[in-house]
């Protein structure tokens, strides 16, 4: 297949303080295969952007257990402990996003423009250093868009060219993600020839993605 890579390939793709989005809510819908590997290469000072942390033991939140990341930008961090406890301690620099303003943050990103103005967190730590502009009257903050190197998605079903289907709530992040990296990678949970998928169902098309990976027991 001519995007499919396996884990020694996936490998060659990482570097220490690499910018990375990972895909998931709440560690649904996360490249859980993905996460393996970034642990088992050792990667580390990534700067991550992930909608959560999830749980010390659970998606994008493991990489924050093995102290991988250097900086996040998240919208929450409540249901990790350690993402607390390494921001308290200065181990980890955090930079709170309202979850809407993320998504807009990398939509913006993804389709090459300069940012987005949200008048969310007007007043708060969110508006510190950053520019207000005015419009009719209204004021907003200007919210630069999010780039990344790397960016680590799941589907349920990918076709051979890439397209990718995800099934219920798994689509979270994931198609938003897979338009604002420099490098996509999917997890697929399951891999059809090209063609099975409608056109209908897709939510990424394959131009998005340039590597498809299937977990295997001997990857890890």
């Amino acid at each position: 297949m001519r995007k499919r890579i396996d884990a020694a390939q996936l490998r060659q793709l990482l570097s220490d303080n690499m910018r990375i989005m990972i895909g998931g809510f709440m560690a649904n819908g996360a490249p859980e295969g993905l996460i393996d590997q970034i642990i088992a290469a050792g990667t580390k000072n990534i700067t991550l952007i992930s909608t959560d942390t999830g749980t010390p033991e659970k998606g994008s939140g493991r990489l924050i257990h093995a102290k991988r990341i250097a900086k996040l930008y998240a919208s929450h961090i409540g249901t990790n402990p350690e993402t607390g406890a390494q921001m308290n301690s200065g181990e980890l620099e955090v930079e709170l996003v309202p979850q809407g303003t993320l998504a807009e943050r990398i939509r913006s990103a993804g389709a090459g423009l300069g940012g987005v103005l949200s008048p969310t967190g007007l007043g708060t730590p969110i508006a510190e250093g950053k520019r207000i502009i005015q419009v009719e009257g209204q004021d907003y903050i200007l919210e630069p868009p999010l780039r990344a190197d790397l960016a680590l998605i799941r589907g349920s079903v990918v076709d051979t060219k890439g397209n990718v289907l995800y099934k219920g709530t798994t689509q979270n992040f994931n198609p938003l993600m897979a338009t604002a990296a420099k490098t996509v990678v999917v997890e697929a949970e399951q891999i059809v020839e090209a063609g099975e998928l409608l056109p209908e169902h897709i939510h990424t098309p394959g131009i998005y993605v340039d590597y498809i990976y299937q977990r295997e027991q001997t990857d890890a």
